[in-house]
């Protein structure tokens, strides 16, 4: 079986300054990122925020996390013991 993926959590039209996206372990998935530099934002039960305010994020930092996000999922990381 597949592992879970994320899924765009909030109505595109309507997001404003950030992306929004949902994992059934988004806590311990936001821990990661963090652990890899990447800032976010967590909100119960498993929704996983990002910023995007053009003044201090530039897009290299956009990508990055986006990277960063697919690494952590594709190897698992947020199932490790100190990210629960």
């Amino acid at each position: 079986m597949a592992p879970p993926s994320v899924r765009l959590a909030r109505d595109p039209s309507r997001r404003g300054s950030q992306v929004s996206f949902a994992h059934p372990d988004g806590y311990a998935v936001m821990r990661a990122l963090v652990a890899r530099g990447v800032v976010g934002d967590f909100r119960a039960p498993d929704v996983l925020r990002f910023g995007f305010a053009p003044l201090y994020v530039r897009y290299a930092d956009a990508w990055d996390a986006a990277r960063a996000l697919a690494e952590v999922l594709s190897s698992h990381a947020h199932e490790r013991p100190e990210f629960a």
